[in-house]
């Protein structure tokens, strides 16, 4: 009963938050999406829902896993049939899942056949402790934060029969090998049907090039409504950015509520709705300068990956985002993208992109370069992590 209140505290808020046709079309693909049978292979996804992280984490993963070799498949913790599967796979990856009946009573069959389970997490949630950091878990409505009372996925994580991790940083790989694990990271990466959607919107702009404006278009697509604290960092950088540069656009995708002292250039401002992810890339190559900003050194957004920074370079983006640990990582600073640490390093790197349209090309080219070597599944290469996983079939 709890897990339907759940479901419908979430369905609640995603038709607020989108609106009924869009939000209802959402709502009704993840229901429908709970009855997709699979047949069999060598690994096994079960994912918790049917969002961003699902796609990065799931199925995503299980395309680069298919390209080297492994038969891979998908399906939500709440399949009706979910037991069934301990006995069509011998590997089984567990991303974001509740601790319902239904994964208690596949995990102990999983277990009765002798078989390998992994943890997979993309952030912090699998621990109660870490939420006083979680901007979004404040704006949950009461049967959203059910989700998240028990940590999501902790009491899988916590199971001394589960001995290997995935994730998606070297901050998060440091904080599961504290729970006794053995880690593998798995970057998040683009699939073949996005990188293709990024070479189809790039090859138009250079059959149909725009006419040259002055305009200078800087975007902050925030996905979720976690990143209100996160924009909030930079709102004093903004203000001055804008201010100096009268050519300026702030272009704000996704649940985004913007700072009141921000008001002053609404004209300016330009706020899109959540959209589909072609249509998604196709905004995000309509501009000139991508940013990032998290709180550094909060640890929810230190476990945050650098996926902002290569979908912006798929399409040639380049990116301005903040000095974590990840985004330090990824990105080499003054070369294919810009990292930040305060507000004077906000305001003169993105003056730099703003007022050299040679810089920012040179930088979008090399953030794409970067894209497609690092972050894609047709370049994916992380043998260590698929000779751990030849080893258990």
């Amino acid at each position: 009963m709890d897990l339907i209140l759940i479901k419908i505290g979430k369905a609640f808020k995603i038709i607020q938050r989108d609106g009924l046709m869009q939000g209802g079309r959402r709502v009704g693909s993840a229901f429908f999406s709970m009855f997709r049978r699979v047949g069999s292979g060598d690994i096994l996804f079960i994912t918790g829902g049917v969002g961003d992280s699902a796609l990065y984490r799931s199925f995503n993963v299980a395309e680069e896993l298919e390209l080297h070799g492994f038969k891979c498949s998908v399906t939500l913790q709440d399949n009706p049939l979910l037991r069934t599967y301990a006995k069509k796979f011998k590997i089984f990856i567990f991303h974001r899942t509740l601790y319902t009946s239904g994964v208690i009573k596949l995990i102990a069959e999983i277990k009765k056949q002798g078989k390998e389970i992994i943890f997979e997490t993309d952030d912090l949630v699998y621990d109660v402790k870490y939420l006083e950091h979680m901007d979004y878990f404040k704006n949950l409505n009461v049967l959203e934060k059910k989700l998240y009372e028990n940590g999501v996925g902790g009491e899988i994580l916590r199971d001394e029969y589960v001995k290997v991790c995935t994730t998606t940083t070297t901050f998060l790989a440091d904080k599961l090998r504290e729970e006794g694990k053995q880690v593998f990271i798995v970057p998040n990466k683009l699939n073949n049907a996005e990188v293709e959607i990024a070479d189809e919107l790039l090859q138009a702009k250079t059959q149909n090039p725009k006419l040259k404006t002055q305009i200078i278009r800087i975007g902050y697509f925030s996905g979720t409504m976690s990143h209100n604290r996160d924009f909030a960092t930079i709102t004093d950088a903004l203000l001055i950015v804008m201010e100096k540069y009268p050519q300026v656009r702030l272009v704000l995708a996704g649940p985004l509520e913007i700072e009141n002292k921000l008001n002053a250039f609404s004209d300016r401002i330009e706020q899109l709705a959540f959209v589909p992810r072609a249509k998604h890339f196709a905004n995000v190559a309509d501009i000139d300068i991508n940013i990032s900003p998290l709180e550094i050194g909060n640890p929810f957004c230190e476990s945050k990956s650098e996926l902002k920074f290569f979908e912006a370079g798929i399409v040639k983006v380049p990116t301005v985002a903040s000095a974590t640990q990840t985004f330090c990582e990824a990105i080499s600073d003054g070369v294919d993208g810009f990292v930040a640490s305060d507000t004077g390093e906000w305001v003169e790197k993105l003056g730099k992109l703003i007022v050299n349209n040679e810089i920012c090309a040179k930088m979008g080219k090399l953030a794409r370069e970067k894209a497609l070597k690092d972050y894609t599944n047709k370049n994916s290469l992380n043998e260590e992590y698929y000779n751990y996983l030849r080893s258990k079939l």
